[in-house]
């Protein structure tokens, strides 16, 4: 089976047989083509099947009312006590809240709330108590901002109580895998939802994670998982796709997936990413901490808004938006 990797481009002078990528700030002329066990070839835009090409080329239906025209930020508020960067930071309430207030001013358009860590080995929390962490923070965010607001959960109780409280957002590392209930869910709730890719969880997902091809196994677990989640009522332009960078990966396969990207654009809905201060950018970087390694988070950025990633799920939201405003800016044609 061939998979039809977009080659993008912008800020140059494009070609008449140019198109634009997901209705974005991409374009592409080419496309590369994958199979397993061959190797891949490079071939014109217009030499690719006419489903493929319009899955490539449909603009993306606006999440939680944000255009997916440009680079939207979400800001990353972990209410928990031991998340891998922040951990212990933000747990209580008022704290929380005035984060997340900052961080929308700062330029983030989404605040992503998690009450689970799900750095590597962390060990599961109760339903009660990510209740507990999440929805009197979303609620009281709600009651002075309307920002889009996403709940990072595996559960469907958790994130029925998050949407009570007023999250408009559902971001599933599981995909649907750990609580299928979430699926029901979310299409009683109209709202959007992200599916990630994840290779064993949290516990045990950094033991011994193997691929046959890293990029093309991912981009199967997603399409799979779009097919669950479309089975189960949510249709496909209500849903996310994640790579999952850093669950269940290696700084290899970690690398793969950010060179090929833009395979995902073939799967017709938004990107998210989410590579913010992770290991790997210590390893390759330097930056023993995690609050060490904000350059390389910033690399890791610009390089998906290169490759049409629509939504950066980040730290640093100041630094980030700065960053991506500037390569905006200076790609206008």
């Amino acid at each position: 089976m061939p998979y039809f990797r977009p080659v993008p481009r912008s800020g140059e002078t494009r070609p008449d047989a140019a198109h634009v990528l997901a209705g974005g700030w991409c374009w592409f002329d080419q496309v590369e083509v994958l199979e397993r066990g061959a190797s891949s070839m490079v071939v014109p835009a217009g030499e690719v099947p006419a489903d493929v090409l319009q899955r490539l080329t449909a603009p993306r239906a606006p999440v939680a009312g944000l255009a997916m025209d440009a680079p939207q930020v979400m800001g990353i508020l972990n209410v928990t006590p031991d998340s891998f960067s922040d951990g212990g930071q933000f747990d209580d309430a008022g704290v929380a809240v005035d984060h997340a207030l900052a961080m929308v001013a700062a330029g983030a358009s989404i605040i992503d709330i998690g009450g689970e860590s799900t750095r590597p080995g962390a060990v599961e929390v109760s339903v009660a108590d990510e209740i507990t962490r999440t929805a009197p923070v979303i609620a009281a965010i709600r009651a002075t901002s309307d920002v889009a607001i996403s709940i990072d959960t595996r559960k469907a109780k958790v994130a029925e109580a998050a949407i009570e409280a007023g999250a408009t957002l559902i971001n599933d590392v599981s995909a649907f895998t750990f609580d299928p209930e979430l699926a029901a869910v979310t299409a009683a709730s109209g709202l959007h939802v992200c599916l990630m890719h994840a290779q064993g969880d949290p516990a045990t997902m950094q033991d011994d994670p193997q691929y046959d091809d890293v990029l093309l196994d991912v981009y199967d677990f997603l399409e799979e998982r779009i097919a669950f989640a479309e089975t189960a009522g949510i249709a496909r332009d209500r849903i996310i796709v994640d790579p999952g960078i850093g669950f269940g990966k290696t700084l290899e396969h970690n690398l793969k997936l950010l060179r090929g990207l833009s395979l995902f654009h073939s799967l017709g809905c938004p990107i998210l990413l989410g590579a913010s201060r992770k290991r790997f950018i210590g390893t390759l970087g330097g930056g023993e901490t995690a609050q060490d390694r904000l350059g390389g988070s910033v690399a890791v950025a610009l390089h998906a808004a290169t490759q049409g990633v629509q939504i950066l799920r980040v730290h640093d939201t100041f630094e980030i938006k700065q960053a991506l405003n500037l390569q905006q800016t200076i790609n206008e044609r």
